[in-house]
């Protein structure tokens, strides 16, 4: 938490160390993130594809918006996207996330 709060990144260690492992080799990464978002950090993109904002999420969960912040860091690296609404639509596209789902 310290690490988010001051900006730096943060993500999965068993993530990263594939990444590595296939860039020192000039291969293609073809990660299937669904096998590596944790429970919370799904729950936070659902809540985000129903258009909650940090501040809501973080209150709807009980955690601070730097939390949620966090777990958007660590989604982002896993499913190799910059931005939620890349996050939400590739989760829509895997099947994760139903159009109807979003409508909240």
């Amino acid at each position: 938490i310290r690490s988010i709060r001051a900006g730096e990144f943060v993500a999965d260690p068993a993530l990263m160390q594939k990444l590595l492992k296939h860039a020192a080799r000039g291969q293609p990464v073809a990660v299937d993130f669904g096998e590596h978002l944790t429970r919370r950090e799904t729950e936070v993109l659902n809540l985000a594809a129903k258009g909650m904002s940090n501040r809501d999420i973080a209150s709807y969960l009980g955690l601070t918006e730097g939390t949620v912040k966090g777990y958007f860091v660590n989604i982002f690296g896993k499913m190799g996207v910059g931005s939620r609404m890349e996050a939400v639509l590739e989760a829509v596209r895997r099947g994760w996330i139903s159009p109807e789902d979003e409508q909240g």
